[in-house]
């Protein structure tokens, strides 16, 4: 999940101000973590501890509850109840990493994806969305090419991937849905050589850049079988003791 959690860092000083070009500094002084770091993390300390997701998504917003959350996961995290709010938002997909990482056959994966993704994004959107980067990511790590990896995304979840970034990117605006993002996202890995190739790419998109660069990084992470260390070591920096404690640990447990 480092990738995932690169990618909205180098994504996050973008989301608000659109680039379209890959050519950009790759760690601004001004680049921090947000939201999709924060429930990144909030995941793989579910699957670290045992305890079930909507606890620990509520829990990370209240230690962190300026990180730039949407408006119905703040007001879902804020409240009393555990009920979904039925969102096909790209939350499910960006947060859904350590699924990906954390489980050892593609039925697994997407069993647990969909667990992560319906204790508030349980319209059906919301789920193919973190479904499908989830399976990108189990497929990517266990040897898939990317032309096996993108045959599957649309054969099993519909996504047209057949449009090229460079057609993509000249009408493409902010969308926050995972129809409008996740395609998107894959596709920016798709087309990529190498880790930091993807995150630029993803970001060159414009719209939600952060979301989608989260996105593009894990599949990349486990695609490359790592990040660079000089971005490793730059997200080790800006992570704050908690959120790298439990990063940290995860890459330990499961290897990646």
């Amino acid at each position: 999940m480092l990738g995932a959690i690169a990618g909205d860092i180098i994504g996050s000083i973008y989301e608000f101000d659109n680039i379209k070009t890959t050519q950009f500094e790759l760690f601004n002084p001004r680049c921090t973590f947000t939201d999709d770091t924060v429930l990144t993390v909030a995941l793989a300390d579910s699957i670290l501890s045992d305890q079930p997701y909507p606890q620990k998504l509520k829990a990370y917003y209240h230690l962190y509850p300026y990180s730039g959350y949407g408006g119905n996961f703040r007001h879902w995290a804020r409240s009393n109840s555990l009920s979904p709010y039925n969102s096909f938002g790209n939350g499910s997909a960006m947060r859904v990493s350590p699924v990906g990482f954390a489980h050892d056959s593609l039925e697994s994966v997407l069993h647990a994806a969909e667990l992560s993704a319906a204790v508030t994004h349980n319209h059906p959107e919301g789920i193919k969305g973190a479904q499908a980067v989830a399976a990108a990511i189990f497929l990517a790590r266990t040897g898939s090419s990317q032309a096996e990896i993108k045959s599957y995304v649309e054969s099993t979840f519909g996504y047209d991937l057949s449009k090229s970034l460079d057609d993509i990117r000249p009408g493409y605006r902010f969308d926050e849905t995972c129809p409008g993002s996740v395609p998107q996202a894959i596709t920016a890995f798709l087309e990529s050589t190498g880790f930091e190739d993807a995150v630029r790419l993803a970001i060159s998109l414009g719209g939600d850049s952060d979301t989608i660069a989260c996105i593009t990084g894990g599949i990349a992470q486990a695609y490359y079988k790592g990040v660079p260390l000089k971005i490793e070591q730059r997200v080790y920096q800006i992570l704050d003791a908690r959120l790298l404690d439990i990063v940290v640990n995860f890459r330990k447990t499961y290897s990646c």
